[in-house]
């Protein structure tokens, strides 16, 4: 747990772990009555996530995806999933304004205000992408393995009112932002993208120092990393 402030008492207190693991469930997971569900596909912070819900559980599957941008191209990737069951779920819904039964959410995160960057960490593993551009494509990754180009970091969802509070969360951290607006999706949902030009330094910023606590989905931010590096930036 984080040097600083040691392990969080309370799954819905202000705390690093429970700012990235709500950030987490809110960019990808579920409430319903009685259950929390936060997904990942990566298991280093599957299991961190279940750890700092106290809960050593993770489950494992295979699933086919759509993309976001044309639901004609499918991926297969591992998927793993905590569940935590009792009140939880209803208890977030109320502290946190978030969707609880597909109801429509206030996502009220002020309780995080001196946790943005690991919040927008957990939100951009969550429900953000992360595509190196090549110099002479417009986005994808590069057929021929060249250098040079810009990394592209957007943040997909269904609910455009989360967008909207993303889009306020980077608005007041100390690395400029600036996002574009909010589009519809082929897949019925909405995305933003931030400024490619911001992205080598937000980028890092939001992974700055993060090894001691571990809260990161390694794969996420070596793809990010390599991505600046290819482009350029780093």
């Amino acid at each position: 747990m984080s040097v600083e402030t040691g392990a969080p008492t309370d799954l819905l207190a202000s705390h690093p772990e429970t700012a990235y693991f709500w950030g987490r469930a809110v960019g990808d997971g579920d409430l319903d009555e009685g259950c929390l569900t936060v997904r990942a596909n990566d298991e280093t912070a599957a299991r961190r996530l279940a750890a700092i819900a106290g809960d050593e559980r993770v489950d494992h599957r295979i699933v086919e995806r759509e993309y976001a941008h044309d639901t004609a191209i499918t991926r297969t990737e591992d998927e793993y999933a905590i569940q935590l069951f009792g009140d939880v779920a209803h208890r977030a819904a109320a502290a946190f304004g978030l969707p609880l039964n597909g109801d429509p959410g206030g996502y009220r995160l002020d309780a995080f205000d001196r946790y943005e960057r690991q919040l927008l960490r957990g939100l951009l593993e969550g429900c953000g992408t992360v595509c190196f551009k090549s110099s002479s494509e417009t986005a994808g990754v590069s057929a021929d393995g060249s250098t040079g180009g810009s990394v592209g970091v957007s943040f997909v969802h269904e609910d455009r009112h989360l967008l909207e509070r993303v889009q306020a969360l980077l608005a007041s951290v100390p690395p400029d932002a600036p996002t574009g607006g909010i589009e519809e999706t082929s897949s019925g949902g909405h995305w933003f993208g931030v400024s490619d030009e911001a992205v080598p330094t937000v980028g890092p910023w939001l992974y700055e120092n993060c090894e001691e606590s571990g809260l990161f989905a390694p794969t996420r931010r070596r793809k990010l990393l390599k991505s600046l590096e290819r482009a350029g930036e780093r």
